[in-house]
């Protein structure tokens, strides 16, 4: 039963920051990106935990990767394949299909600086070191 708890308070918590986040700088959301945030969170979370030894560094560049990915996969499928035109970075430099592009990517490292200190917080909040 913790395991479910602890995974619904981590998947809860990146769906409402992410939405949080995108309200503030882009002015709405749209509720896929709140699964989408909360999806990519759990992912997060995972990383911190269970590769510890990971420089902070390389968890930022996997992090990003990982968003990266799976905004590309979220946009061809909510953009492309539904047409619910969520968000198009085609006019954004380095983009491919308008799903995703080089800057956003950057900025993804970026946010995985307080998100992996988010995710130290929910551990010791849900006393997972042992």
């Amino acid at each position: 039963m913790q395991r479910v708890y602890t995974g619904f308070t981590v998947f809860l918590t990146g769906a409402l920051a992410y939405s949080i986040a995108e309200i503030l700088f882009r002015g709405y959301t749209h509720w896929t990106m709140s699964i989408t945030g909360g999806i990519i969170f759990l992912i997060l979370f995972g990383i911190h935990s269970n590769l510890r030894e990971m420089s902070f560094f390389k968890k930022c560049l996997m992090g990003a990767g990982v968003i990266t990915a799976f905004e590309f996969t979220v946009g061809i499928i909510v953009n492309i394949m539904l047409r619910w035109n969520v968000w198009d970075y085609s006019d954004v430099p380095l983009n491919l299909l308008g799903q995703i592009c080089l800057p956003f990517t950057a900025l993804w490292f970026f946010i995985c600086f307080p998100a992996y200190f988010l995710c130290f917080a929910l551990r010791k909040r849900l006393h997972l070191y042992h």
